[in-house]
This record gives C-alpha cells, structure tokens and sequence, in this order.
C-alpha cells in the first residue's frame, strides 16, 4: 500500500516541477522584446526572427494562448522534413533553426524550462534540434537543452523535439 501511496503523488501533476527563474541574474529573453501574434507565432525585435510560439507537433489556441496536442519528437532528417511541409499561419518558409538562432531564444535566468514561458509556450526541458552538423562527425548535430539551456551533439537518429523559425518579412 506504501509503494502505490508513493506512485500516487509522485505521478500527480501537482508535484511537476515548475519553471524557476532568478532574480540575480539579468534577463536575455525580456517578454518586450517580443510580439506575440495570434497566428501562433512570435515576432522578435532583436533578432528579426520569427518563431513558432508551440513546439513541432503542437496547435496554438489563440482563446486560451496555450498549445494544444503533444510535442513530437524528431530524427533530424525528419525535423529538416518536418520544416520544408510545415504550413503554420500560412508562411512556407520555415526551417530548423541554426546554433546561434536556437541560443537566441534562451533564457539564462531561468531553468527547467530555460525559455520565457510567457512568449514560448509548449515547452519541454529536453532537447531541441538545430540545423548545425558536427564538424568532426557530420552524423551528429547540435541540440540545446531546455533544461539548462546547455548545448550538445546528438547522433542525427537520435528523437528530439523541435522549434521552427523563419525570417521575418
């Protein structure tokens, strides 16, 4: 009876961990720095980019300004796929974000997610995909982890999750 006690309350959704920021280190990602449009995307002052707010596999729900369905997790070759077939808020143009593009994105004062939640929604604090190769071993590829907000080389079979972006008109 303990051990089913204990699968209880580890397995409810009360006891997920939550985002945490802090107040000591500077914001990277400031929420004025970006445009959150209805379409399901998110304009970026700085950069001049143009994210999708949900991660691959995920609808924006524009009432609730929350993401619905599962994130899905990608080789890289599907994730390049993935970005030429995508169609989100009409643009034909998105593509599996390079090195320095995904590390825009990341939030150094927070962990678990590394993202600002309030602009990027969808999150998950694994890894993300970017369309850099390894330069030693070409069957590897750059992720970042949204965990840590740390960067690593993943075999390009390896299943991550994914975020697209695309230049802003």
């Amino acid at each position: 009876m303990k051990t089913l006690f204990a699968s209880i309350i580890l397995l409810s959704p009360s006891f997920v961990a939550a985002q945490t920021c802090y107040s000591t280190v500077p914001e990277t990602t400031p929420t004025a720095r970006f445009t959150l449009n209805t379409d399901g995307t998110v304009s970026d002052s700085v950069t001049g980019l143009m994210w999708q707010t949900c991660s691959y596999g995920q609808s924006y729900d524009a009432d609730t300004t929350s993401c619905t369905n599962s994130a899905i997790k990608t080789t890289w070759q599907e994730a390049l796929r993935a970005s030429v077939n995508d169609r989100t808020a009409n643009y034909n143009d998105w593509q599996v974000p390079n090195n320095k593009e995904l590390a825009s994105i990341l939030e150094h004062s927070c962990v678990t997610p590394s993202i600002n939640e309030v602009i990027f929604n969808g999150n998950k604090s694994e890894n993300y995909w970017t369309s850099t190769s390894g330069v030693i071993d070409p069957g590897f590829a750059w992720v970042y982890t949204f965990d840590r907000g740390l960067n690593s080389l993943h075999a390009k079979t390896s299943n991550v999750y994914l975020r697209l972006v695309r230049y802003e008109d």
